[in-house]
């Protein structure tokens, strides 16, 4: 393979389904023929197989004796397609079948017939994992189980068979899949083979051992002391150094650097300075304590953590000692001791990273892994100590005090110290992007990409995957690359919560549920989680736990800005005004949370049909932004609200508000709003000279390319009178149009309203009525967005259409409840009380 195609090949994680034929090859050649045929007839009925090449997230790979199906969807999805085919198989007794299911990296190749096919280490270790099998046997790899072990409906099928011997002497770790129903409950013939083999052997140890005993028994035989070694499921607590240089710029600066080298193994897992500061309150102390040694065993303890790791700094004249302890939590014994000395204060920095390499591997990591995860320090942070030390006060303003504004000011400090530090460069983009501030997100987290060289493989794997969450925006590119880090890096928190985000964009909302879940598991004691798992308890009509979760979060001191935005829409959904009220004065003054309240606010004034109160409200959404230094989201809720207002036929004022979004910068979000309120008002060459700069600017943008300019061009279209274009234009939404489209989660379903709109231009009534039913079916997606009440508009004039003048009514009426209070004004409704005064 030459170095430039090694540079293109793409990896993914792929949920691969082996499946062959027991005995295929003693079978007739008419045999094999007509066992295959059914075979494959059995695989095409399944659903699962059915709805993954509905998505395009399925390839079939003929093996000759059987099919490996890799999924790109789900890691459920190939679990599901067994039982599936096992039911199928039920059926057919002829047809002796066994079956592997692994989720490994995978790449798309082109082979010598010039057809798409699937290699990579997933897929052959599907196929070894199946080759352990008999007949009747579903085997999961031990991975595929534990993404199945938290979900309770799972446990019951699965049980735990061990390690078997494949190719090449390596061992998997193999689950046997089945229940009273389904599945082969023996224990496979290898692993019965491998016990007697094993029992056979032992006989030959046995004098062996007895002479041991004897040793042991008579003083002869020494043991020498060793450290005791800690597993990857074990978490680990870092203590502050201890700095009796009385130079303050060791002080935070050493842990953090010790942080980040250990970071960058997958083997170890550290408590996050979040649980940490949680721990602390809990305690009774103050969350910024100082993290003395006593104190973090304590925490340590508490948190059921194996070890502490402790570390100090002395001089020594011109020379600097830097040590590292690792104690155990529970009682307090020295696990291991390492010692580095710089010959001066820049090698500080160099003699911690090689002290940290010895502990790693003192605490039990191989040394493939270390030799794997190994950069040098300078390259996983920066040379320079006054850098090195903003990044860590950026840090605890992240982790610790939520407060992303402070974080900014001491990013930017790290990286004019520091012009090379690509990960000060990450966590700018990083607090840019949840402010709204996309621009500015991409613009750092660019020049963090391109030093992504001086990072270790974890950060680069980071980079790469922001990279594309917000500079590409091709969001199908950072799953994959998200996924990757996830596998690598089991206890990743961070892949999970931004897996999550990405699920929402694209609509897969058990997706983002799972993935939700997945962080909560991570780290139980984020408020962060907490959101994210209310935030999908909406969106999956969970109201009731959404609120409860809000409870157990506070019952265990923990608490967040964005509690009151999620639960005011709970509220709403509930019909609770004096809930939504009280919520709304939670976040009074917060900067970066209120005016998201006050446009949240906005969204229930416009689904009433009060526009004039719903754009005072956007004003001071947008004007709290800005005081919050949020250009960009004030320019958003501008462009937005403009949006609201060409919906109901308010032209003027929302070419006005359109106009305004774009004077002081041009976000993806405030032009794509703008560009579709101008196409709803009829400014085509400002509609137009959006769309063009959109196309031109975000090519790769799964929100601009199948949301704003879709929808845009949809608007164009249906004001010219082409309905067939409008909804031609849409298509690309399709996959994603349950999605939503914005960071504030206020803007999902409207491709379905816009192509609903094109189906009653188009006098296709059924049509224009399964779209806005889309949208009555989705209240918790939906929330207090206006299309709520306007898709019972839209039913209406569907049934009318249609000629069931009986349903138009009701809808009708349906929405004239809903904007009982509405401004008398708005064209929407004095052109909806015309057509139904009209019905018969």
């Amino acid at each position: 393979m030459t170095l430039d195609s090694k540079e293109n090949l793409r990896l993914e994680i792929g949920h691969v389904l082996f499946i062959d034929i027991v005995g295929y090859s003693k079978l007739l050649i008419n045999e094999q023929s007509d066992q295959i045929q059914r075979l494959t007839e059995i695989v095409r009925r399944a659903e699962q197989v059915r709805l993954a090449e509905a998505e395009g997230k399925l390839l079939r790979l003929p093996t000759g004796d059987g099919v490996a199906l890799v999924f790109r969807n789900s890691p459920e999805a190939p679990v599901l397609c067994a039982l599936e085919i096992a039911r199928a198989l039920k059926n057919h007794p002829e047809l002796r079948v066994r079956t592997g299911v692994h989720s490994g990296p995978v790449n798309e190749i082109t082979d010598l017939n010039a057809q798409a096919n699937i290699a990579g280490a997933g897929i052959n270790m599907a196929q070894r994992v199946m080759d352990c099998g008999d007949a009747g046997h579903i085997l999961l790899s031990r991975h595929v189980a534990e993404d199945l072990e938290h979900y309770p409906h799972w446990k019951p099928y699965l049980h735990e068979l061990g390690e078997c011997e494949v190719k090449h002497g390596h061992k998997v770790s193999l689950v046997n899949f089945h229940n009273d129903e389904i599945g082969n409950r023996e224990t496979p013939q290898k692993f019965r083979r491998a016990k007697a083999a094993r029992a056979a052997k032992l006989w030959k140890i046995a004098t062996a051992v007895g002479f041991i005993v004897l040793l042991i028994a008579g003083g002869l035989f020494y043991r020498s002391r060793q450290t005791k070694m800690l597993s990857d499921k074990d978490t680990v607590v870092l203590a502050d150094f201890t700095n009796t240089t009385g130079d303050s710029v060791f002080d935070g600066t050493l842990r953090q650097g010790l942080a980040s080298q250990l970071e960058q193994t997958p083997f170890l897992s550290l408590v996050s300075d979040s649980v940490i500061a949680h721990t602390l309150t809990l305690m009774s102390k103050p969350k910024d304590s100082r993290l003395a040694p006593e104190l973090a065993r304590e925490v340590g303890h508490r948190l059921g953590s194996a070890a502490t790791i402790e570390g100090s700094i002395s001089a020594l004249g011109t020379k600097y000692v830097v040590s590292l302890n690792a104690v155990n939590c529970r009682d307090g014994s020295l696990l291991s001791q390492q010692q580095e000395t710089a010959q001066g204060k820049e090698q500080v920095l160099n003699a911690l990273g090689q002290a940290t390499t010895k502990m790693r591997k003192a605490l039990g990591e191989s040394l493939a892994s270390i030799q794997k995860h190994d950069a040098l320090p300078e390259d996983v942070t920066t040379p320079s100590l006054e850098a090195l030390q903003a990044y860590a006060l950026g840090h605890k303003a992240t982790d610790v005090d939520n407060d992303y504004l402070a974080a900014v000011s001491f990013f930017q400090r790290a990286v004019a110290i520091d012009p090379s530090f690509a990960m000060a460069y990450l966590m700018l983009g990083e607090s840019y992007q949840p402010q709204g501030e996309l621009t500015l997100a991409a613009e750092y987290t660019r020049k963090a990409y391109d030093l992504r060289e001086r990072t270790s493989d974890h950060e680069k794997l980071n980079i790469a995957a922001f990279y594309e969450v917000v500079v590409t925006g091709d969001l199908e590119a950072a799953r994959r690359s998200y996924e990757l880090i996830a596998q690598t890096y089991p206890r990743d928190e961070a892949a999970q919560i931004i897996l999550w985000y990405i699920h929402l964009i694209c609509g897969d909302y058990a997706r983002a549920d799972a993935a939700a879940k997945r962080a909560f598991e991570i780290n139980p004691d984020s408020s962060n989680n907490y959101v994210s798992l209310m935030y999908c308890d909406q969106y999956l009509g969970r109201y009731d736990q959404a609120k409860a979760a809000a409870e157990q979060s506070r019952a265990k001191k923990l608490s967040s800005p964005w509690y009151p935005l999620i639960l005011y829409v709970v509220d709403f959904l509930q019909n609770d005004a004096a809930g939504m009220a009280k919520q709304a004065t939670e976040t009074q003054g917060i900067p970066g949370v209120e005016d998201q309240m006050f446009f949240v606010e906005s969204e229930t004034a416009a689904d009433h049909g009060q526009f004039r109160q719903a754009r005072e409200l956007a004003r001071r959404a947008s004007d709290s932004a800005r005081r919050a230094q949020e250009k960009e989201t004030a320019a958003e809720y501008e462009g937005h609200n403009s949006l609201r207002e060409g919906l109901v036929g308010l032209t003027d004022f929302a070419k006005e508000d359109a106009q305004s979004a774009l004077k002081t910068i041009k976000g993806k979000h405030g032009e794509g709003f703008s560009a579709i309120a101008f196409a709803l008002a009829g400014d085509v060459a400002n509609a137009n000279r959006a769309i063009d700069d959109l196309t031109k600017r975000f090519p790769q943008n799964t929100v601009v390319q199948t949301r704003y300019l879709p929808m845009a061009r949809s608007a164009l279209a249906l004001n010219s009178g082409n309905a067939q274009a409008a909804i031609e234009a849409l298509s690309p939404a399709a996959p994603y149009e349950l999605g939503h489209t914005n960071e504030d989660f206020t803007f999902a379903l409207y491709p379905i309203y816009f192509r609903g709109q094109a189906y009653l231009a188009a006098k296709n009534g059924a049509g224009a009525a399964a779209e806005f039913q889309k949208i009555l079916d989705h209240p918790g997606i939906v929330g207090n967005e206006p299309i709520g009440a306007l898709a019972h508009l839209g039913m209406a004039r569907a049934h009318s259409l249609s000629g069931d003048t009986a349903k138009a009514k009701t809808a009708y009426q349906e929405f004239f409840t809903l904007w009982k209070d509405a401004d008398s004004d708005v064209p929407l409704l004095i052109q909806a009380k015309a057509d139904y005064a009209k019905l018969p």
